[in-house]
């Protein structure tokens, strides 16, 4: 009989700019911490755009974004956005998303693919998400980026070297074209070793559950 397999992979679709991506981040982390096989998970971390039409360079307070979007009053998107904010505090989550303010994130994208070519992906991710949403930082400052990058690790070199040319474009392009090769029509969108997916930021034991699938077929497979 063979061995099973050491690891599962999960990549993950997600944009740095989105309060559910970080909240399924956190509610992933969870079922991870109650899977039997925790440790040996390996994950991937992939870009997409909530809004790629945002144009680089404009900046906008994300209420009003979101006021434009939907037509809805401010009084509403406030409403609607602490009910998001009350659901990421379940979660350990401090938002503040009055603070936050909506960028195009090609080059927080690259930063993070960057980030992961270092064994940093994770941690950048994680950066990038706290800092927009729970504090209001600008991430498509390249100062920002720079920094932001260094508090994980990624030397301030190359974070300003990359993004004064298009290093990691292709790449950020090519997880876009992959996301929409599996269907992907909004973040976060999970795949669980090549062949399960799931939509959106769900329960810790909706995940827990794919683990233990996706764990018990791979090792049926090397029966």
């Amino acid at each position: 009989m063979s061995t099973p397999p050491s690891t599962l992979r999960i990549d993950i679709w997600s944009d740095v700019v989105c309060p559910w991506c970080y909240i399924g981040k956190r509610r992933l982390e969870t079922a991870l911490d109650r899977f039997e096989h925790g440790k040996e998970v390996e994950l991937h971390w992939h870009s997409f755009q909530l809004d790629p039409a945002h144009p680089k360079g404009h900046r906008r307070p994300v209420f009003e974004t979101l006021a434009q979007k939907t037509g809805a009053p401010l009084a509403r998107i406030g409403a609607m956005t602490r009910q998001v904010g009350e659901l990421a505090a379940a979660e350990g989550l401090t938002y503040d998303l009055e603070r936050a303010v909506s960028v195009n994130t090609i080059d927080a994208h690259r930063l993070s693919h960057l980030a992961a070519a270092h064994g940093l992906g994770d941690q950048m991710h994680e950066r990038l998400l706290r800092a927009h949403l729970c504090e209001g930082a600008i991430v498509d400052d390249p100062d920002t980026l720079v920094r932001l990058g260094a508090e994980v690790g990624v030397p301030e070199d190359e974070t300003r070297r990359m993004l004064t040319g298009d290093e990691y474009a292709d790449a950020v392009q090519a997880d876009f074209r992959e996301a929409r090769g599996y269907g992907a029509t909004g973040v976060p969108f999970f795949v669980v070793n090549r062949a399960y997916g799931l939509s959106g930021a769900q329960s810790a034991d909706t995940f827990l559950s794919a683990l233990r699938t996706a764990h018990a077929d791979a090792a049926r497979a090397t029966r």
